[in-house]
């Protein structure tokens, strides 16, 4: 993005990231991200790190570039644009890494979901300028086409080359027994031995290994002395508050681990199997054209090994980890939510700050006209900042200090959520990857988008 003749910098900013910021195309304003700088003001604050490099280098702008602009469009149909908008974050940020401030709008207004990427050409530090290298483009256009073959989309080149390479990636026989499938099957054997109240429960589970931390959430850590289990992120069913209303009779309890039979019920495996020898049959026609006999034999053993000997098991298991991957999802969701109005707000009071005295002197000079020349990066600031104070209802302003106190505790949580994430994520993509095969041998009616949503899982 270039400097028009006859414009200001700050005129082209604004014009270039107002229309990628149009409210009638981003949904009013939903499918807008950023990185470094505040969508409301990124024109201002981009203007104003290109005064500050100057200022810290003493560096002249050799060129007239403003910004980079890259444009990432899709498939029509393929994406939400919510996705659109995540995977154009992550383009940005895995082609920045974190120098240069970034938007993302996605623009939903016409059937080809497309996304504007505006980045700084100053890094966040004002003291380096992007250095768009030979080849740029194609290190741009290739690394799109890597994440976009990971979130299991196509790319322009050979686009059904890699349409199921998402399910084949993660097929495998290595999962392990869940660390929160096993505290549920001990809490459902202490809760058939109807412990007299909760303080009775906890010194039974301590007793099966599990060391017990209290305060704001009751965590649990098992004997191996690894990965702390939060007791809420099991599900709703083995919250505190249900577990109490058991014991207090208020509630009955509807264990959710299976348990292990003496002379376990071999049905669902019998069925495979006799269609793995039979060959026939619709579904064993459709799953026979994209696998093979090996992948079955793997998704058997699976079976096998984790005791899943009935499909009502198979389908209860699968439920029970998407609910718990979308917990765990949510809880990440919020704390995101949570330091990025900390960073808006810490920037606003930062730049209020900053160019306060530089506003106090614009009101003595009643407002000219030449002092809003020379400062106007300044003042467009100190106002923006003003208008996000008045729109918060803020009277008094938060301590720099106390936000980033609230910034990294919500950062402490997102990476132990964050832990338990990726297992939680783990077991459902297995989980539901063997279900899946499961239901195409036996001919089953699988849900619309079941298929699509294993091959993006990432």
């Amino acid at each position: 993005m270039h400097q028009n003749r006859g414009r200001t910098v700050a005129q082209c900013l604004h014009d270039r990231t107002e229309y990628a910021k149009n409210p009638e195309k981003t949904e009013e304003y939903e499918l807008i991200s950023a990185f470094g700088c505040d969508p409301a003001i990124a024109d201002a604050e981009f203007l104003f790190s290109k005064r500050q490099y100057q200022a810290i280098t003493g560096r002249e702008q050799k060129n007239d570039v403003i910004a980079y602009q890259i444009r990432q469009s899709f498939r029509p149909g393929e994406v939400t644009p919510e996705e659109a908008n995540r995977i154009g974050y992550e383009l940005a940020a895995r082609f920045l890494n974190g120098k240069h401030a970034f938007l993302v709008c996605t623009h939903a207004d016409k059937k080809h979901i497309h996304s504007h990427i505006i980045f700084n050409s100053t890094s966040l530090d004002c003291k380096r300028k992007f250095r768009d290298f030979l080849g740029s483009g194609r290190a741009v256009a290739r690394l799109s086409d890597i994440i976009c073959l990971e979130h299991g989309l196509s790319v322009i080149e050979h686009p059904k080359r890699y349409s199921h390479s998402g399910y084949d990636r993660w097929l495998g026989d290595k999962a392990k027994p869940s660390k929160r499938g096993i505290l549920r099957g001990v809490i459902d054997g202490i809760l058939e031995k109807k412990p007299a109240d909760f303080d009775a429960f906890l010194t039974m589970l301590a007793e099966a290994g599990y060391r017990i931390k209290t305060g704001k959430h009751l965590t649990l850590i098992p004997p191996d002395g690894k990965q702390a289990i939060r007791l809420n992120s099991l599900g709703e069913d083995y919250s505190e508050d249900t577990i109490r209303a058991i014991l207090s009779g208020s509630r009955d309890h509807a264990p959710k681990t299976k348990k292990l039979r003496t002379k376990p019920d071999n049905s669902l495996l019998i069925d495979i199997e006799a269609k793995m020898r039979e060959g026939k049959g619709a579904g064993y026609e459709r799953w026979a054209k994209l696998y093979n006999l090996k992948q079955m034999a793997k998704t058997v053993s699976y079976l096998r090994e984790h005791g899943l000997l009935d499909y009502a098991e198979l389908e209860r298991r699968t439920a029970d980890a998407s609910e718990q991957f979308n917990t765990l999802s949510d809880r990440i969701k919020t704390a995101e939510k949570q330091m990025a109005e900390i960073t808006v707000l810490r920037t606003q009071i930062i730049n209020y700050m900053k160019t306060r005295d530089v506003f106090t002197a614009y009101k003595k000079s009643g407002y000219s006209r030449k002092f809003l020349a020379e400062h106007e990066s300044e003042i467009i600031l100190h106002r923006a900042a003003k208008k996000v104070f008045d729109q918060m209802g803020l009277k008094k302003l938060p301590t720099v200090k106390s936000l980033q106190a609230e910034y990294a505790e919500l950062l402490a949580d997102k990476k132990s959520a964050y832990a338990e994430y990726r297992q939680s994520r783990e077991e459902m993509k297995e989980l539901m990857i063997h279900k899946s095969n499961v239901d195409l041998i036996l001919g089953k009616e699988v849900p619309n988008g079941t298929r699509k949503k294993e091959q993006k899982l990432e």
